[in-house]
């Protein structure tokens, strides 16, 4: 018969059980490394291309010194002054700001009938949303052209048709978004909110659209990230020097003799992205704190 367990034996056998393998997931230096390849491989051509576009010298490869030439010093070729490349940045944030503006509130009103209805015709319509997702945008640029062109629209060419052909493109974004999000939040908060005595519409301007708040925020940044770059579009539709945007005046010049200029425009573009994110990212947090101090607002439904 063996002897009482003694506190030594109580903890030798803790310590054995201890120094054992656990199942826990350990690092993976592989899926790390190629994640920091991955990201240089994307980040350092564009830190270059805004380093060289604080050049003090024409050269885009040679590093000539620190300096603002080519955003606000040199007479001719600084965006500042040069007016073909202020045009340019100007108009580009006017179609973004337009576009956006237009497009999120149509595609949450969109993304809410689709949500709701049921037949043929939304089942159409939400076929030919996610179709824009397959055709390539080449095509329905040159569709709106030849109909711009060949048939009796009551606008031309020029920042009316970018505008509406960006709308065009950019409107199966905040559908899809909206609506994957109108998906998990369900129905039952807007039937707790009918309850409580709240009207259809109060129901979603006071229950539903806070919580489409996230969605509608990460439409609005990728519909206007989108617009500052886009190139085939307003490429097509475009009429005159007045309608060139950012990427248009760097594909254009790239070839010629291009300055550190075109480095300056695309970096202002840089910086509008992520003043846009940043924005973004402050409203979504200052609406996120009124959310947990207020509720959701339903129980304030009974006094509607």
């Amino acid at each position: 018969m063996s002897g009482p367990i003694t506190v030594t034996d109580e903890a030798n056998s803790l310590s054995h059980v201890h120094s054992a393998p656990d199942n826990a997931p350990r690092k993976s230096y592989t899926l790390a490394t190629i994640t920091v390849i991955y990201l240089l491989w994307s980040l350092v051509p564009v830190a270059i291309a805004v380093l060289f576009s604080f050049n003090s010298g024409r050269s885009r490869s040679v590093w000539q010194g620190f300096s603002l030439r080519w955003y606000i010093w040199d007479p001719e070729g600084s965006v500042l002054h040069n007016e073909s490349l202020r045009s340019a940045v100007v108009h580009t944030l006017v179609l973004g700001v337009i576009t956006t503006a237009i497009v999120v509130p149509l595609g949450v009103l969109f993304a809410l009938a689709l949500d709701r209805w049921r037949g043929r015709v939304p089942s159409g319509a939400s076929f030919a949303v996610l179709l824009s997702f397959v055709v390539p945008e080449i095509a329905l640029a040159i569709g709106l052209l030849f109909m711009i062109t060949w048939l009796a629209t009551p606008f031309e060419l020029g920042t009316t048709a970018q505008v509406i052909g960006l709308i065009t493109f950019q409107l199966s974004y905040p559908v899809v978004i909206v609506r994957a999000r109108l998906l998990t939040i369900g129905t039952h908060y807007e039937e707790a909110a009918r309850d409580l005595g709240a009207s259809p519409l109060g129901a979603v301007r006071r229950v539903l659209l806070p919580m489409l708040y996230p969605a509608i925020f990460v439409s609005a940044i990728l519909v206007f990230a989108d617009v500052l770059d886009n190139f085939v579009l307003v490429r097509y539709l475009s009429a005159n020097a007045a309608s060139e945007t950012t990427s248009m005046k760097i594909y254009n010049t790239a070839r010629a003799a291009p300055t550190p200029a075109l480095n300056a425009i695309a970096t202002l573009i840089l910086l509008a992205s992520f003043a846009v994110v940043i924005l973004g990212y402050l409203a979504y947090r200052k609406w996120g704190r009124g959310q947990g101090e207020e509720g959701t607002g339903l129980g304030s439904m009974a006094a509607m």
